[in-house]
């Protein structure tokens, strides 16, 4: 199972690197990551394997979220799932 992560705020040292923690410390794998900076805004998509996750998926997405508001960043973590539904034609 996969999820995509997506997040948006303005650029700060360490972004990534903790998200990437977040992750690891759950056993989630990041597979691919795009990102990228303009100006000052900084917009990152990572797609994850969450299939060895040791919480729940939506626990997972709750703590992301929680992140977010921490680092003055929007984080949303959905599943592939719904993520591919939103976006069909």
């Amino acid at each position: 199972m996969r999820a995509v992560i997506t997040v948006i705020g303005k650029d700060t040292v360490g972004i990534l690197a903790k998200i990437s923690a977040a992750c690891a410390g759950h056993q989630i794998n990041i597979i691919e990551v795009t990102q990228s900076v303009m100006q000052d805004l900084f917009v990152m998509i990572m797609l994850v394997d969450i299939s060895k996750s040791t919480v729940p998926f939506t626990e997972f997405a709750d703590q992301m979220s929680g992140l977010g508001q921490e680092m003055g960043l929007s984080i949303r973590a959905m599943h592939e799932d719904i993520f591919n539904s939103m976006h069909r034609i």
